[in-house]
């Protein structure tokens, strides 16, 4: 319990945006079938079902094996890194807590699927659909910059 209490930022920040990416992935799934797609603001963004064996922007397809055991390394790296790091200051705490979220997110899906769940589809700027664990990797680290850029983080680690 004091693990958790010391680094609850990162644990808070894993555990939000795990929960939000599954919910969100099995609402998804259980409504739509692959292709689906309806528009909430039309032309600009939809919810549309689609599925991916990659990585982001669908890079690596087809390779799901390697992606879930990287997914599963980052997951248990970020994990060790929270329990045993002496030096992380708030953000990189929810830094790497949204990374871990994230990772665990799609590699759950790699392990019990074989791909990733995805479903935003910004339609305006041509993004590739998306999920709320990638999200959360790039939130957590836009956050690492911050602290990075900002000075807070210990460049000496």
């Amino acid at each position: 319990m004091k693990i958790f209490w010391r680094r609850r930022l990162f644990w808070l920040a894993a555990l939000f945006w795990l929960i939000l990416d599954f919910s969100t992935k099995y609402i998804a799934s259980a409504n739509m079938q692959l292709g689906d797609s309806f528009g909430i603001w039309q032309n600009v963004f939809h919810f549309t079902y689609a599925i991916n064996t990659g990585a982001a922007f669908s890079l690596f397809q087809n390779n799901v094996d390697i992606l879930k055991w990287i997914s599963l390394g980052v997951s248990f790296g970020l994990a060790s890194l929270a329990i045993w790091s002496n030096k992380l200051n708030s953000w990189e705490q929810v830094g790497y807590g949204c990374i871990l979220g994230g990772a665990l997110g799609n590699g759950l899906d790699r392990f019990t699927k074989g791909y990733v769940v995805d479903f935003l589809d910004f339609r305006l700027i041509r993004f590739p659909i998306f999920n709320f664990a990638d999200v959360a990797i790039n939130l957590g680290l836009c956050c690492l910059l911050v602290a990075f850029f900002s000075g807070l983080s210990d460049r000496s680690q």
